[in-house]
This record gives C-alpha cells, sequence and structure tokens, in this order.
C-alpha cells in the first residue's frame, strides 16, 4: 500500500506555490504543490530611465550585487533587511554618494561664525545606496531638496529611480 503524507506550511498570502515532480513507487508522477517560503530578491532589476540596472545575486555570506550605469559598474556586499513595520529594504554597501550637503534646515543655528569649533569640521558623504523592496521592484531616491541636499547616482538626473525584476 502506497502512501505518503504532505506537510504544507502556511505563510503569507503573497507566496508563490512551486510544483515538484515526483516519482511513487508504481512508477507514475505525483505532483506536490508546495509554497515557497521565502520571497526571492535574486535576479537583475531595470529601469526605463538613466540606463541602470542591479543585478542581485546569492553569496555564501548573503547577497552580491552588480551595479552598472551609463558611466560605471560596480560591485559589492548587498544587505536585506525588514524593518519592524514590515517594509523591505536592500542597501548595496560600499557605493559612495555623489554629492552630500547634509541637513541645512538648521544652518543657522550652526553658524561657523557663532561656533569656531565648526569651522574645520567637513561633513562625511555617505557610503551605501538604500533601495525599498516591494514585490519585485526596487525603488530609491535619487537626491533630496533644499533643505537636505544629496545625489546618489549623478549620472541620473531623476528623483525616484525604479527598477523592475526582469
Amino acid at each position: 500500500m502506497f502512501s505518503f503524507s504532505v506537510l504544507i506550511i502556511f505563510a503569507c498570502e503573497n507566496k508563490k506555490e512551486i510544483s515538484i515532480p515526483v516519482k511513487n513507487n508504481n512508477g507514475t508522477i505525483a505532483t506536490l504543490e508546495t509554497i515557497k517560503n521565502e520571497e526571492s530578491i535574486v535576479g537583475i532589476y531595470q529601469g526605463d530611465e538613466c540606463g541602470i540596472s542591479v543585478e542581485i545575486a546569492k553569496a555564501s555570506n548573503g547577497y552580491s550585487y552588480v551595479l552598472k550605469t551609463n558611466n560605471r559598474k560596480l560591485t559589492g556586499k548587498a544587505t536585506f533587511s525588514t524593518n519592524e513595520s514590515g517594509e523591505k529594504y536592500l542597501v548595496l554597501e560600499g557605493i559612495e554618494w555623489d554629492e552630500y550637503e547634509g541637513d541645512i534646515s538648521h544652518q543657522d543655528e550652526t553658524d561657523t561664525i557663532s561656533d569656531p569649533k565648526k569651522i574645520n569640521k567637513e561633513l562625511e558623504i555617505p557610503i551605501g545606496i538604500g533601495f525599498a523592496y516591494k514585490k519585485d521592484t526596487l525603488t530609491l531616491q535619487n537626491y533630496g531638496n533644499a533643505m537636505n541636499y544629496y545625489t546618489k547616482l549623478g549620472e541620473c538626473d531623476a528623483k525616484y529611480i525604479e527598477l523592475v525584476k526582469k
């Protein structure tokens, strides 16, 4: 008598089902439906603007990336995380922002004339570019505003860069 059991793990509603063919004792093939437990961020993401693409690959110690623009090709470690409210982020580590002047909304309070200790203080340019991740789409706010001026990828003048998994 042939019998087998299937363990079904109930996960989030957006999980994809995968069919797995299994050969049983009498030579026929049965299909087991399983639910994919982990959303896969691995793949190539491309945008319609600026010729930017990001390839995410699984590495032995996490994830790696290849960022390609019209001017450069960068590689490094990618970190995928989820915050307390369930929002998902992907950070491409080791990429220095193209421009950064920081928060200038309190410029009067930090005037170098009133505080001579701040004259020689140089602003550190942030390193690492963070994308919001939602259902096979990476979204990057590429630049700030007059109160918080920065540009992450200077080769693209779009405020928001959206890359979709291909």
